[in-house]
């Protein structure tokens, strides 16, 4: 069992300078429903919520599929760190509340994959996703050896994101798990609010692309695919 951060994680963050904003253990899973149980689903995920509290957990974010990739929820649960989550007290505080939500949904589940990332503070992401109607996702597979160049173009797409005075994505670094190596969210207050960049000037796009690092604004997709060797975009809603 890892009991902190891995060692290779550890060298990728700090080679990019991001070990105080990227420690805190998330396990972020992807679920398929089964055909027709999508709403049944929900409504199971929606009943399990009170009882983590009671488990001694903090209860999942999550978010459902709009348009995208195949999958049809997200649910980031916070673990804060491995020697937390798996604690003695933690493990029998779960037993005790006879929380076993795996074995009751997996009639409803068609697919599903976990992912252990690191990424931003807890009470900074939940502050985000609170006042959220709207969320980009995209999930990374980088090329052999480019994850710290994936990492960086990230940060460079914040800078650029953050010249514009738009919303900066949060990111997440794998340390286990399903085959992607890093997924960013992005949080919007609905779509008319994500779709606003195409209003921004050409001049302004230039300039804040030049500033964070970009040859040019048109070149950030470009240098992107040199990085990496798969790529899924999600448009995604908050669960009401």
């Amino acid at each position: 069992m890892r009991i902190a951060l891995s060692t290779c994680v550890l060298l990728f963050l700090a080679t990019n300078g991001a070990a105080a904003e990227s420690s805190y253990l998330y396990n972020a899973r992807f679920v398929q429903a089964a055909p027709g149980k999508l709403i049944a689903l929900i409504d199971h995920y929606k009943s399990t919520m009170a009882g983590y509290q009671a488990a001694g957990d903090e209860a999942p974010l999550w978010l459902r599929h709009s348009q995208g990739d195949k999958w049809d929820l997200m649910l980031l649960f916070p673990m804060g760190s491995y020697s937390e989550y798996y604690s003695a007290d933690r493990i029998a505080r779960r037993h005790g509340s006879g929380r076993n939500t795996a074995e009751a949904a997996a009639y409803l589940i068609a697919w599903q994959e976990d992912l252990f990332v690191y990424g931003p503070p807890l009470n900074d992401l939940r502050k985000a996703w609170s006042s959220a109607g709207f969320f980009h996702l995209e999930i990374f597979q980088a090329l052999a050896g480019k994850q710290p160049e994936l990492y960086q173009e990230r940060q460079m797409e914040n800078a650029y994101q953050r010249a514009l005075k738009r919303p900066e994505n949060f990111i997440f670094i794998k340390d286990r798990g399903a085959g992607w190596d890093l997924f960013t969210v992005g949080f919007y207050r609905d779509l008319k609010h994500y779709a606003e960049s195409a209003d921004i000037p050409e001049k302004d796009q230039e300039a804040a692309a030049k500033a964070a690092g970009f040859e040019a604004s048109n070149r950030i997709g470009p240098y992107l695919r040199t990085l990496i060797s798969a790529h899924h975009d999600t448009l995604a809603v908050a669960v009401k």
